[in-house]
């Protein structure tokens, strides 16, 4: 059956095909966590590398915004880097527009997920192949957001009735780290608790032995923006 290349009009089970394909596109992407504990958001995400050759440390999957917002994905990654490119656009102009370095997570991911939904109904575009997590620190706390290629995005903001979202994960063994975060996560833990779930949930489902060099960690809290080195991914592995 020939696929159809509309954007705008829905097929008979009421479905948007091209955005059912570029959920498809994100849901293959290596596997990535979002995970709340009362002290901060960790980020954490598998990192392929597609050769020996290719030197680990010039490739990031988790990007920071700002000094309080970080953001990672599961898809295509040249989408993600559009995407990234908008919300740190986005964060200078509210910068620059309030002098304030706090900006609100739910406002930029707001921005990220109003773009994705456009180029759902937009003529000589397609959608976006990737699902992210933008998650981070304002005024009101530490706040985890995703957003879907729909744009779709559900997190936390008490102003807004928005699902309420303390752990999630994204890419190809999403459903299994789901399982596992749900029977594992619980309020009030620490990030050394939280991180000891993550890192035991990716191995869950990584093909192979997850080393410093082939998985990504990240903390966000009131300090900031803290991606780890690979040292100190290695001793978290150890323990």
């Amino acid at each position: 059956m020939a696929s159809n290349f509309s954007l705008t009009t829905f097929a008979n089970d009421g479905k948007l095909e091209q955005v059912n394909n570029a959920l498809t596109a994100a849901n293959n992407g290596e596997t990535a966590i979002g995970f709340k504990t009362k002290d901060g958001i960790i980020l954490a995400c598998e990192k392929y590398l597609s050769s020996v050759l290719i030197d680990e440390t010039s490739f990031q999957k988790i990007n920071n915004v700002s000094k309080f917002i970080g953001s990672t994905y599961a898809g295509l990654g040249p989408d993600f880097k559009v995407l990234l490119k908008k919300s740190r656009k986005d964060f200078q102009q509210y910068k620059l527009t309030f002098i304030d370095e706090l900006m609100p997570i739910h406002s930029i991911s707001r921005e990220v997920a109003n773009l994705m939904q456009e180029y759902t109904q937009s003529g000589g575009v397609r959608p976006f192949g990737v699902s992210l997590f933008i998650a981070g620190c304002d005024r009101d706390g530490n706040h985890l957001y995703q957003v879907d290629p729909s744009g779709a995005y559900y997190g936390i903001n008490k102003f807004f009735n928005f699902l309420e979202l303390k752990a999630g994960a994204i890419g190809k063994n999403r459903a299994k780290a789901l399982q596992n975060l749900e029977k594992r996560f619980k309020d009030g833990l620490s990030l050394d608790d939280g991180l000891a779930i993550v890192i035991s949930t990716l191995r869950e489902g990584y093909d192979g032995e997850i080393t410093e060099n082939n998985i990504e960690l990240a903390i966000l809290k009131s300090t900031g923006f803290e991606l780890l080195t690979p040292e100190q991914i290695k001793n978290y592995l150890r323990e």
